[in-house]
């Protein structure tokens, strides 16, 4: 198992539109996936289900831990770290 931990940049934190685009991403992945809003003290949730990730409540600027295990971890650790990074589709913010 492998985690990073990242800051959300983009504007609307992982909510309805960017969020869908998380659990896209996370579902080609074989690997079980799960996020944990590390400002918020939420539960850790299923990457690959869109209202777990929505009660997580990720918004602009907190710290979330997304975690893999499986035989594709380290390729879907970095295709979720892009995606956040890249803004989730939307302009990253400082």
């Amino acid at each position: 198992m492998q985690s990073r931990e990242l800051i959300l940049r983009n504007p609307s934190g992982l909510h309805a539109r960017p969020a869908a685009l998380f659990v896209e991403v996370a579902s080609r992945f074989g690997a079980r996936i799960t996020v944990e809003n590390l400002d918020r003290g939420s539960r850790t949730v299923d990457a690959k289900s869109i209202l777990l990730l929505l009660t997580a409540g990720v918004q602009r600027g907190h710290r979330i831990r997304i975690a893999a295990d499986g035989p594709d971890e380290v390729e879907a650790l970095r295709a979720l770290e892009e995606l956040i990074e890249g803004g989730l589709g939307e302009p990253a913010e400082g």
